[in-house]
């Protein structure tokens, strides 16, 4: 042991006392000083949950610091009736024990019902060394759970204290309050009024993102101010989650949202994308977000291979075709109802006024497709509303009429949109067929809805914020709807404006009834709580803004039957009754990519809402017909090349062997082994845990006031000081309401309030879910710790008694030994416990700790008689158990290393032969390039640097992942032995 050095008595896992307060060592770093720098978290009370980094040359010449040895561990029998402390304590310690494997071990015991494929993300991305992943997940498949379970086990992992997540502004309450009532992940949202707030509370020189360890902020926020920006240079996260991330990929240049996101995949562990539309069917914007996720991933962003990443499992996507055979019970199938209508007379007379207008293109009346581009721009806005289009006309006059000098042709077509506007004029509400469509759909009886159902409500989309005013105001006095029945969702309201209008339309209580949506909120935010009657009133000219639309009422969680209702208009006019056609068309293959394709992007493969809607209105005005149009736009059977994501989730079809579905994930086990690992407990639930560990606090003296209902297990209790001050420094919105925490293991009780919440002031469950997770369960286990003395191992002596002689011969002592070897990342990877049995004063076997405690029925309250024991015989075994433990570490660290090693150097002549294609890649652009030699030598010298920072930085990664620390920390947790006869 000396041998090794000092280094050996910091190894990772060892237990420190530093200024008197207890800690596991996380990192030995060497020091200038010549000793070194320790990276140590909190055990004892005090200091639990806190980081801190010691100089222990430092502290050893103040006599602070003392390596804790295991053989020097005392012991103290215990005396409570049926062995309680030692029960809870034993428990406590294994429910310490951090996983290390690739299955789930909580994630699917959230608060939600999961089916394998929601299981499938965390699977794949717990293979690799660093979980980096883009969920590309389609519309409404429920891709927020998904990185929840993934953030969850890797924060059972010991890897998930400091979380950030980013999303859109609307969107920051919903996926907050889903990660706190699903995983008990509590996000402090840093909206303009959260940021506010934490410029009050801190000091103008500290960073914002040290204040919370988690937190949730929107991306824009972020870009439009430089003060947070600086800070997050200086911030670091265990896990990242970028939501909707196609909105950072690059786009022709590198915008701010880019830049942050690329800041951003360096500072963090674990990064996790989110996104149904993850590219724009562009090489460069695809690869952006690949080499976010892995800068080794592609050596030329515009020409890339399948070969060059496929075993990376950066991506995963499914369909909902894909997976139908999981969900029969969690998803509805839509009904889709088209209302065909013929136009008045009157938008007869618009649409002829429109097309009469001779338009011009650069002073120029143009007949052909530029003058018509401008035409389809106006006949745009006519579709959607006469309202909006007025809007439009009137901008084109005002553009055309300020200009210093106005072209003839430009008079011309100056005089002809006033027409158009007088023609407009005269189509109002009486006269215009759509909107009054949309009064009887709503007032009959077929399509059921009833104003005064609070849980039946409304949401109808528009694209222009021109036509939802119009609505606003005609359809509250038509339907007879109070003033705050109606209301207006689109992207120019700031963050908290979009934020409290989404609750406000989940809570049964509020009064209102009608959302009226622009397509900002066909973007990711859950409409289904109240609602699953969707009315398009303008159809999109894009597939992707269907697809969006429609998945704001049909996704996960949905409990009624989605109603999809479109209103198409139809003209007499050849022109545009042909136009009108092209529309109705992109409805029917967005149903065609519903029910037997899953990606509507596969149709016209651009994989972008407004390139989608640009295609489009080309088509119109170069007068494509429909037919020709639907022939032009169709799947490509093979699924190849357009679609870049097929590049990650299909296979080489050379080497069917290492083929993994994109349709079917990794649900699928390989030999039939379950995906979920059930943790070994001495107790029937964490509820009955969790009574009998309060009941035990309580026991000398009470520390807690509560009460327990086993019936609906349930804890009522008032949090003491120490629990309400870690609340403190947690969302305010989660902070025990009336001095009162009420914690459920009852997951159909708690569903029912988390439904209920939704009629709440505050929207947020006042029940919280029971299970490890909680901040309260997680106080708990640190008091339990606390009752045993540092250092210390309660000795149970057990009674003479049928299960307890099947375990425990006479005269014979069981020691359990926690044995723990992290890598250098400080992240444990072997964690074995031993029953290391002792007879006649030696080591006689060493057993699974488990299975001998399954054996001894420890779960079951033993009789404890509380007899005085003799322990320094006990005392005497401890270095022989310590020895003996450590040889059996020894054999683990040499099989794991066996196992090891072979990937370690696979993967490091990867990186080798991935990182010279980076400089042949450099070189080929730089010989193609006509930039003077001097220019190219900097460009060259620039680049190579960067390649050999990001691969030496990989390496390091991959190399302290596969690599363990060479000394083990053991632990003796409790010793057992039989009564004295």
């Amino acid at each position: 042991m000396q041998a090794q050095g000092t280094q050996a008595r910091y190894a990772p896992g060892a237990r420190v006392v530093v200024r008197d307060c207890e800690w596991i060592v996380r990192r030995a770093d060497p020091s200038d000083d010549g000793g070194y720098i320790l990276t140590v978290d909190g055990l004892s009370e005090l200091v639990s949950g806190k980081s801190a980094r010691f100089l222990t040359r430092l502290e050893e010449e103040a006599d602070a610091i003392r390596v804790l040895d295991p053989a020097e561990t005392r012991f103290e029998q215990d005396l409570t009736p049926g062995f309680e402390k030692s029960r809870l304590f034993i428990e406590t310690q294994l429910r310490q024990i951090t996983p290390a494997d690739e299955k789930i071990h909580l994630g699917h015991k959230a608060a939600m019902d999961p089916v394998l494929y929601q299981l499938d993300p965390a699977l794949q991305a717990l293979k690799q060394n660093r979980q980096r992943i883009l969920i590309a997940d389609a519309v409404g498949l429920g891709k927020t759970l998904e990185a929840g379970i993934l953030m969850t086990e890797l924060m059972r992992r010991g890897r998930g204290k400091r979380i950030l997540v980013l999303t859109l502004k609307s969107m920051m309450t919903q996926f907050q309050k889903e990660m706190w009532n699903r995983f008990t992940i509590p996000l402090t949202r840093l909206d303009s009024a959260g940021l506010q707030r934490v410029r009050n509370n801190i000091p103008g020189n500290h960073n914002p993102f040290y204040y919370y360890d988690k937190s949730i902020i929107s991306i824009d926020t972020l870009k439009q101010d430089n003060e947070y920006r600086r800070h997050l240079e200086q911030a670091y996260w265990d896990i990242i989650v970028i939501d909707e991330a196609h909105n950072v990929a690059e786009r022709g240049s590198s915008s701010q949202r880019a830049k942050l996101a690329q800041l951003l995949a360096g500072r963090s562990d674990t990064l996790i994308m989110l996104s149904a539309t993850p590219h724009d069917g562009k090489a460069r914007s695809f690869a952006s977000l690949m080499n976010m996720l892995d800068p080794t991933a592609i050596s030329d962003p515009e020409d890339y291979a399948r070969e060059d990443f496929r075993d990376k499992g950066l991506v995963i996507r499914r369909f909902k075709k894909d997976i139908r055979d999981q969900v029969q019970q969690e998803f509805k199938e839509r009904v889709v109802k088209d209302l065909y209508l013929n136009a008045s007379l009157e938008e007869e007379a618009a649409y002829q006024a429109l097309l009469d207008v001779p338009f011009t293109y650069r002073g120029e009346h143009s007949p052909e497709r530029n003058g018509q581009l401008v035409r389809i721009g106006l006949q745009k806005s006519l579709f959607s509303s006469p309202a909006a289009a007025r809007v439009s006309v009137e901008q084109r006059i005002k553009k055309l009429s300020h200009k210093a000098e106005t072209s003839d042709d430009e008079h011309h077509e100056i005089q002809a949109l006033h027409s158009l506007l007088l023609a407009l004029r005269n189509v109002d509400a009486a006269h215009f067929r759509k909107y009054q469509e949309l009064l009887t759909l709503l007032k009959s009886s077929d399509f059921g809805w009833k104003k005064t159902n609070t849980e039946d409500r409304l949401v109808i989309f528009s694209e222009r914020i021109e036509t939802l005013n119009w609505l606003e105001g005609q359809l509250m006095g038509d339907l007879k709807l109070k003033e705050d029945a109606g209301q207006i969702l689109h992207g120019g309201m700031s963050d908290i404006e979009q934020q409290e209008i989404v609750e406000a339309f989940g809570k049964p209580e509020s009064k209102l009834r009608v959302l009226l949506c622009s397509d900002v909120a066909s973007e990711g935010i859950n409409l289904h709580y109240l609602s699953h009657r969707l009315v398009h009133f303008d159809l999109p000219w894009s597939l992707m803004v269907f697809q969006q639309r429609n998945g704001r009422v049909d996704r996960y969680g949905q409990t009624e039957e989605p109603i999809i209702t479109y209103l198409i208009n139809r003209s007499d006019n050849p022109t545009v009754k042909g136009d009108q056609r092209i529309l109705e068309i992109l409805k029917e293959k967005d149903e065609q990519a519903y029910k037997n394709i899953g990606d509507s992007a596969t149709f016209m493969k651009v994989h972008d809402a407004e390139a989608e809607a640009a295609l489009t209105a080309d088509a119109m005005a170069t007068g494509t017909n429909a037919e020709a149009f639907d022939a032009k736009y169709q799947p490509d059977d093979s699924n190849e090349g357009d679609d870049l994501l097929a590049l990650f989730l299909k296979p080489p079809a050379l080497n069917p062997e290492t083929a993994v579905s994109s349709s079917q994930g990794l649900s699928k086990e390989e030999e039939g082994e379950p995906p979920t690992v059930e943790r070994y407990s001495l107790f029937e639930s964490d509820y009955d845990f969790a009574r009998q560990a309060l009941e035990a606090i309580n026991r000398e003296r009470k520390q807690v006031s509560f009460t327990a209902n086993n019936e609906r297990q349930t804890l009522t209790l008032t949090p003491p000081d120490d629990l309400e001050y870690r609340f403190r420094f947690l969302p305010s919105e989660i902070s025990p309401e009336n001095g009162s925490l009420v914690l459920t293991a009852d997951k159909a009780r708690f569903e029912d309030e988390i439904r209920r919440s939704r009629q709440d002031e505050n929207a947020w469950p006042k029940l919280h879910y029971l299970w490890p997770q909680h901040p309260a369960i997680q106080w708990l286990e640190d008091k339990l710790l606390a009752q045993v003395a540092r250092h210390s191992a309660p000795v149970l002596a057990l009674p003479d008694m049928p299960q307890v002689n099947a375990a425990l011969q006479p005269g014979e002592a069981v020691f359990l030994v926690s044995g723990l070897i992290p890598n250098r990342k400080a992240h444990p990877v072997v964690w074995q416990w031993f029953a290391i049995r002792c007879q006649d004063n030696r080591v006689t076997d060493v057993q699974n700790a488990e299975a001998w405690l399954k054996q001894l029925q420890l779960g079951s309250k033993l009789p404890n008689r509380a007899q005085p024991l003799a322990i320094s015989a006990l005392e005497a075994l401890r270095q022989p158990v310590i020895d003996s433990a450590q040889r059996q570490m020894a054999q683990h660290q040499a099989d794991f290393t066996a196992a090891t090693r072979p990937e370690l150097d696979r993967q490091l002549a990867e990186l080798k032969a991935l990182q010279q294609r980076q400089v042949n890649q450099l070189e080929l652009q730089l010989d193609r390039s006509s930039q003077a030699e001097h220019f190219k030598a900097s460009r060259r010298e620039e680049r190579l640097v960067r390649i050999e920072k990001v691969f030496d930085d990989y390496r390091a990664w991959v190399q302290d992942t596969l690599t363990i620390e060479p000394v083990p920390f053991i632990q003796i947790i409790a010793v057992f032995t039989r009564e004295d006869d």
